[in-house]
């Protein structure tokens, strides 16, 4: 029946699809398992942000980054900084200046994340353009680590980052006067802050959405992915390759700071330890495993990937316990065997990803 419907009425029936399952899935997930397993949905959506920036990166333009997670650190340091009492700690003359405390908009501190990142993204691709394959895979990744040590040692001999110990107190989102950081009460409705956390990401993922479809649709989108297939062919037709690459970069990097910024918020604490070299390969592996270029590949990918440790996590425990009536190994363990084992199965039986670009679902 549905392969009967037009593509215009297919799209728009996946559309509505998609719109009512991201309505409905906290409630169906916290039913079922709980507030936990909201949150867990809550980083999913911060995961498929930052997969779409950088699946602009890696599957429009073709440009290998293994150091995306340091534009994340970024957005997530920046919010830290602007709505912690850190800075007023560390330099007491801003305390005249700021009696009330710095308690800066989340409003203000995503574009401004997202411009900072964007920053950080056209320096690390301005030295990089000639560079391609392993050679950028290695160039990004020492990027992603240099960030992480300087947010780590930042904190002499002027405390800017507060080192290793990370900087609490972050403000939560305050929402036209509403606090997501506490349960509000909605027609006698009662909504966790996972919730209303659940619908603020969601709302910033569909704009993220709309505005990589749009990109994806544009000549911009054309000659990234020009720039991908060959690199000078697109170059020898007239495409500007140094600027559009430089473009691919700020624009997936201010996706990163966006998420980082939310991320902050979210949590309401940051440390360098939260932006490893293992979130990065994260990030690219479901980029990777959805299908590179490919959106919904994207988020399916985001989705499987944030969802399967959990589950793998709550399930090793007491299915050992049912087995041979104990625990015989450390369910992180089994965890980490698994989830690497459905990775290499993935890759093996399904290179192009899950949802490769061009096949119908």
């Amino acid at each position: 029946m549905i392969k009967s419907l037009s593509p215009s009425k297919r799209a728009s029936l996946g559309v509505l699809l998609f719109a009512v399952a991201l309505v409905l899935a906290p409630w169906i997930v916290g039913h079922a398992g709980g507030n936990t397993w909201v949150r867990t949905l809550d980083f999913a959506l911060l995961y498929i942000m930052l997969a779409l920036g950088l699946n602009i990166v890696v599957g429009y333009a073709g440009l290998l980054d293994m150091g995306f997670i340091a534009f994340y650190a970024v957005g997530a340091y920046l919010a830290a900084l602007l709505s912690s009492p850190h800075l007023l700690q560390q330099f007491p003359a801003l305390v005249a200046l700021l009696p009330a405390g710095m308690h800066t908009s989340i409003w203000l501190i995503l574009p401004l994340g997202a411009l900072l990142a964007a920053g950080c993204g056209v320096v690390l691709g301005a030295p990089t353009l000639r560079l391609r394959g392993d050679y950028l895979a290695i160039v990004t990744l020492g990027f992603g680590e240099i960030i992480r040590i300087l947010l780590r040692n930042l904190d002499r001999p002027v405390n800017i980052t507060n080192g290793p110990k990370g900087i609490a107190q972050v403000d939560p989102v305050n929402l036209l006067g509403v606090n997501l950081g506490r349960a509000q009460e909605l027609f006698g409705l009662r909504l966790p802050s996972v919730c209303l956390y659940y619908y603020l990401f969601a709302a910033l993922v569909v704009l993220i959405l709309f505005a990589c479809i749009r990109l994806e649709r544009s000549r911009i989108g054309r000659a990234w992915v020009a720039i991908r297939e060959d690199e000078e062919a697109a170059q020898a037709m007239g495409v500007n390759t140094v600027r559009l690459k430089l473009l691919a970069f700020a624009i997936g990097a201010a996706f990163g700071g966006v998420s980082g910024a939310l991320f902050a918020s979210f949590q309401g604490f940051v440390s360098p330890e939260s932006f490893t070299l293992n979130e990065s390969i994260a990030v690219l592996a479901m980029v990777v495993l959805g299908g590179m270029g490919h959106i919904p590949g994207v988020i399916l990918g985001c989705v499987l990937l944030a969802a399967l440790p959990e589950a793998l996590r709550a399930s090793m425990g007491p299915l050992q316990q049912a087995l041979f009536g104990q625990v015989l190994l450390d369910p992180e363990i089994i965890r980490q065997l698994f989830y690497g084992l459905a990775l290499i199965l993935a890759m093996l039986y399904r290179p192009a990803g899950l949802w490769p670009k061009g096949v119908a679902r």
